[in-house]
């Protein structure tokens, strides 16, 4: 109870290095120091030509002419961060976001060299400058000559803390003059990246993103005088240099993180937490290093996002109730309530919590409530959410107003909201889960992610994630098309893209959220086929990626109906797509490796379920149970 009362007490403001400690382990802190850097008025660290590397026992500084030189400080080795693994030069920030170095490299290739062949320096060999990776891009036109392009440029993307790789950028176009907080490391973002770093066998990258961004869940949060719940991670993080507090001369690196209160419209990320604990276990199996996830920190941080999520609130459904814009879709679609997005990765991170969580008295009860929201959430999605021809038939044929503990019609829905599209786009063999679930509405649009990650989750029956995949294979010109894969299909148009959207600019039809293409969907596509033993699919969507993303520099996403144009307003080099295409490319080569995403159904929720449904196939409360009892 003292290491989570600790944990929950943290200063409101960017942390330092030097200061930050980790107050949740009993274990010595990783943190100790900060880097500083001493400001000359010739040399200028962080000046727009400058550069500043920091070793142990020496400063290297370079001046705005290119020319290096050495100081030797006895203060230095005492002054350098002491994060574990600290092998390679930190990235710096400047405190306007506009230019960036990467991995403490600029485009001084003389300059490089000089690091690389200084016996003492830290700079690896392989690594490159974001101009020098950009600058091989078209170097080729094979596939091979396409994946070491994504490599070159998924590297160029790293972010550096204290010498330490942090995570990746989202994105990171040298021609964007206006990046907004796309030089920002996004958690959702980051998900991508860090498998492919798994799958390659660079480990260090995603321990230390996944310990750093924990070390921000605690901090205390508020905008405008409210403070949202304990356990919340942050949409993002940059790291910046600051001058160091009482002394103009020195400056520091911290992690300015933002959890929601910079972004538009000022919406917290709910999947954030979601998607960490999804990390953290793909980590332990890729790696076989259980010692993250048992560790005293990342043990109370977990059940932190499980006591946020399972806390008891007004609503009577087992899924989670969120605001619009509160994941992947960060902007207003009409996805308010219980979007099929946020119930995938829920349900995903309650199986892989379950399976990290130490056993201990102290958390029997978490356990309990994670067990019962298992069963009641896999019912309710499999049941209500579920959509193909027989069921539309079923709805089409509902009557209304029922009122008893037996009503067929649970969610008062109308017949009329069937809309006219869907009875013609509707295969006779496929269906998928519907978009969203509130009483008396049912969105009908199909949600790629949503629909994909409850295949490789288990949410969705071994029948309907094979019907989904039909669906996918039988709809390919609508959600495949020029580019892998429409977030969201049909787009708003007209009066409904009016309302709902609010007349949004970006959100046009067909563009961006509202059924734009996104690469980085080709990951989860191929996760889900390689789970479904269909890889077949996902070879042929990558074919289809590999004949455009290169060429058109890796864009966020494409717009128009069969993804003929780069978007209107997309940032080109995105991290995601770059992470997304490798991850799929690496899958496809090695489909065990998968593994470590899938979540194979539980036999005791399985028995459960089917229990429940023969029992009462209608969802009437049942009057006994099974010898396991669930709170449905």
């Amino acid at each position: 109870m003292a290491a989570t009362e600790a944990a929950l007490h943290f200063l409101c403001r960017p942390v330092p290095c030097q200061t930050y400690a980790n107050s949740r382990s009993t274990s010595p802190c990783s943190f100790k120091y900060s880097v500083r850097s001493k400001k000359y008025d010739d040399y200028g660290c962080i000046s727009r030509k400058g550069i500043f590397q920091n070793y142990v026992g020496r400063r290297v500084i370079r001046n705005r002419d290119g020319i290096f030189g050495e100081e030797h400080d006895n203060r230095s080795k005492s002054l350098l961060c002491n994060c574990s693994g600290a092998e390679s030069v930190q990235e710096a920030f400047r405190e306007d976001g506009s230019k960036r170095t990467v991995k403490g490299v600029t485009e001084d290739l003389d300059a490089a060299q000089y690091l690389k062949h200084d016996k003492d320096g830290l700079l690896l060999n392989n690594e490159l400058t974001l101009d020098t990776a950009i600058g091989n891009t078209f170097g080729g036109s094979g596939a091979n000559d396409l994946e070491d392009e994504a490599w070159n440029l998924l590297r160029a993307s790293m972010v550096y803390y204290c010498g330490n790789p942090v995570g990746t950028i989202a994105a990171n176009d040298p021609s964007d003059s206006n990046m907004l907080n796309y030089d920002q490391v996004f958690i959702r973002d980051f998900i991508p990246s860090g498998i492919a770093f798994l799958l390659k066998g660079e480990y260090e990258i995603v321990r230390n993103f996944i310990l750093h961004t924990l070390q921000l869940q605690s901090w205390e949060k508020t905008m405008d005088c409210h403070s949202p719940g304990q356990g919340l991670m942050p949409a993002s993080f940059k790291v910046r240099v600051v001058p160091l507090d009482g002394d103009d001369t020195a400056t520091e690196e911290i992690l300015d993180p933002d959890f929601g209160e910079a972004a538009i419209g000022r919406v917290a990320p709910v999947d954030s937490g979601l998607w960490w604990i999804i990390l953290l276990r793909a980590y332990g199996k890729c790696t076989g290093d259980r010692s993250v996830q048992e560790r005293i920190d990342v043990q109370t941080g977990i059940k932190m996002i499980l006591k946020l999520c399972l806390s008891d609130g007004f609503d009577m459904f087992p899924t989670l109730l969120v605001t619009d814009g509160s994941c992947m879709i960060d902007r207003r679609m009409g996805i308010h309530g219980h979007p099929l997005e946020i119930q995938s990765l829920f349900y995903s991170a309650l199986l892989c919590a379950r399976e990290m969580l130490a056993p201990e008295d102290a958390s029997s009860d978490l356990i309990t409530a994670l067990n019962n929201r298992l069963v009641a959430l896999s019912i309710h999605i499999r049941e209500y959410y579920w959509v193909d021809m027989k069921k539309l038939n079923e709805i089409y044929r509902y009557k209304t107003e029922e009122y008893s503990f037996d009503a067929v019609n649970k969610f008062n829905i109308y017949p009329d909201q069937i809309p006219p599209w869907l009875v013609e786009w509707m295969p006779n063999k496929g269906g998928f889960l519907i978009g969203n679930l509130q009483p008396a509405h049912m969105d009908f649009r199909f949600f790629a992610l949503g629909n994909l990650w409850a295949i490789i989750c288990s949410l969705a029956t071994t029948e309907q994630s094979h019907a989904i995949l039909d669906l996918i294979e039988a709809k390919w010109s609508d959600l495949i098309a020029g580019m892998p894969m429409k977030i969201c299909y049909p787009a708003l148009e007209g009066q409904e893209w009016r309302i709902i959207t609010g007349c949004d600019p970006k959100n046009t039809p067909w563009s961006y959220h509202n059924g734009g293409s996104w690469p980085t969907l080709l990951w989860q596509l191929t996760v889900a086929c390689i789970k479904m033993n269909r890889p077949e699919i996902a070879e042929k969507a990558l074919k289809v990626a590999e004949k455009r993303l290169g060429r058109d520099k890796w864009p966020e996403y494409y717009d128009t109906k069969g993804a003929r144009f780069i978007g209107k307003q997309a940032h080109l080099f995105q991290t995601w797509s770059i992470a997304g295409y490798l991850v799929a490319k690496l899958l496809v080569e090695s489909p065990n490796s998968a593994n470590m995403l899938v979540n194979i159904e539980d036999a005791d929720l399985l028995n459960t379920f089917s229990w429940t449904l023969s029992a009462n196939p209608r969802g009437k409360r049942p009057r006994k149970g099974p010898k396991k009892s669930f709170i449905i």
